[in-house]
């Protein structure tokens, strides 16, 4: 089962006509779906939109269709005014429970990290997982347990542990969180900065060397990129 989601029909078309629904506090949307006559129009209560993205914006959401069935459906896209950051307009997209899903699910930090005890930065460098499962299967969160992990050392993504029937489709080799050595005065900024630049530098390494491997140069590695 997923999340009950209120919906209505809506017949506004006119930019004129949109901005008077947004007054009334409401999100213009369209559903999409092979399973539906074409797409249809609705508008939702802001005031019950806005939770649902805060705190399970990737979960199948049971819709009553206007003039149809209840259906299972996913939000495939939010569009916010540059601005405001308001939500002006949102996709919705039917789907078959009896199909594979392609989305992200948030990534969640547990555990008390040695690295951190011994005055280490925890940093997240990834904050969602691209994953494929069927609908039933897709999980809230997938926590990432710190707590073996000590200073200058991190978790890849193929270090994590999925859920029953959960594929991952991001890179393996992915960083999804380190623990930076202390510094004095090392800002959360400047220690994510750092995280990355150390990524970096170790994605050229590794380039290099398979560059070296194909190439079959011995002694010092072929240069790679530019400056």
């Amino acid at each position: 089962m997923g999340i009950p989601l209120t919906v209505e029909a809506r017949a506004t078309r006119t930019k004129r006509e949109l901005r008077e629904l947004r007054g009334q506090g409401k999100v213009p949307g369209v559903i999409y779906g092979s399973g539906l006559a074409g797409p249809t129009l609705i508008a939702l209560a802001e005031r019950d939109l806005l939770p649902l993205l805060r705190t399970h914006p990737n979960a199948v959401l049971d819709v009553a269709v206007p003039g149809g069935l209840k259906e299972p459906v996913v939000i495939s896209e939010v569009q916010r005014d540059p601005l405001s950051h308001q939500v002006v307009h949102i996709d919705l997209h039917q789907i078959n429970m009896n199909e594979k899903l392609k989305t992200h699910v948030r990534l969640e930090v547990t555990g008390d990290s040695t690295g951190v005890r011994e005055g280490g930065i925890l940093t997240l460098m990834l904050h969602e997982l691209e994953i494929e499962c069927l609908p039933n299967q897709l999980p809230e969160v997938i926590e990432i347990n710190v707590a073996s992990l000590g200073v200058g050392e991190n978790l890849l993504v193929s270090d994590l542990t999925l859920p029953a029937g959960v594929t991952v489709r991001s890179d393996a080799d992915q960083v999804v969180v380190t623990i930076l050595a202390p510094q004095k005065e090392l800002s959360a900024e400047e220690a994510e900065a750092q995280a990355v630049e150390a990524h970096e530098a170790e994605a050229r390494s590794k380039e290099a060397k398979m560059q070296e491997v194909k190439t079959g140069v011995g002694g010092q590695p072929a240069q790679v990129g530019g400056s």
